[in-house]
This record gives C-alpha cells, structure tokens and sequence, in this order.
C-alpha cells in the first residue's frame, strides 16, 4: 500500500529587539539546539494565530505579527518528511515571566545575529539563520498576501 505524502505545515517568528533576536533552545531528540520560536499549525487556526500562540507558548513573550517574512519548503533525511515553514516577524509587545513554557524548551536567548552564527552546529535547520539574513535584509510581505477560510 502506498502511504500518503503530508508536508508539515509550520510558522516560525523572527522577533528582533535593540539588534538582539528572541531564540529558544531546545531540547530535540537528545540534542540542544537554537531556534525560532515555531511550531506546527492546529486544525482550525489561523498561521498569523498559530505563530502568536507558538512565540507565546515557548518563550512567554506576546507578540504582534507585522508582515511574512518568506515561505521555505523543506525536505529532512527521513524520507517523505516535508516542511513548509511560513515565517513571520514579530514584535515584542509583553513578556509573562509566570508562564510556564513548553516542555522541550530549556530556554530562551536574546542573541545578536554574530552570537547566533557562532552557535551554527546548534542550528535547528539552516532555515533558522536563513530566516535572519532575509530579516536583516530589509525583506518583508504584506500579510494581505494570505487568504484563510476557516470554517466555524
């Protein structure tokens, strides 16, 4: 029988304050490593809300989402197993310092982008750094370029 191809659908949010970048490291498999904070979109949400409750829920931060920073598709080692990361940028509007954060994450940095190169063999995916050098270079989508229709 042959098994059906699902692609994960996940949102990241790049969130930059005073040139610092809000990263969680996290513990995956055994191993730390940095990334945005991210996660994989529920039923019924939209990827502007998925990306909020991702960022609030690993880092405890509050954020609001200013526009797309790009869409990557990514293919792992294991075969069939597809990413398509939507990655927004965010701004820092509060920090709950009572929240508990998810359970993987061992905690959170604020890194300059050098601080974060030099981590590299931390890197969750190149997408990570990717996503900082598009941040750095001015890209930047209206969030008018995502249709949704979720049904009630």
């Amino acid at each position: 029988m042959e098994s059906i191809w699902k692609p994960h659908v996940v949102v990241a949010t790049v969130v930059e304050r005073d040139g610092r970048y809000l990263f969680v490291e996290e513990d995956i498999d055994g191993a730390r490593v940095f990334n945005q904070p991210a996660g994989h979109l529920d039923p019924g949400e939209s990827l502007i809300a998925a990306a909020v409750r991702e960022t609030r829920e690993e880092t405890a931060w509050t954020v609001a989402i200013d526009s797309l920073l790009g869409v990557y598709l990514m293919e792992t080692e294991t075969p069939g197993k597809t990413f398509v990361r939507f990655c927004f940028v965010g701004r820092p509007l509060h920090f709950d310092p009572d929240q508990e954060l998810d359970t993987e994450i061992v905690r959170t940095h604020w890194l300059t982008r050098t601080e974060f190169a030099q981590r590299s063999l931390q890197h969750r995916s190149p997408l990570v750094m990717q996503a900082v050098e598009a941040f750095e270079s001015g890209v930047r989508y209206s969030l008018d370029l995502l249709h949704a229709e979720l049904r009630h």
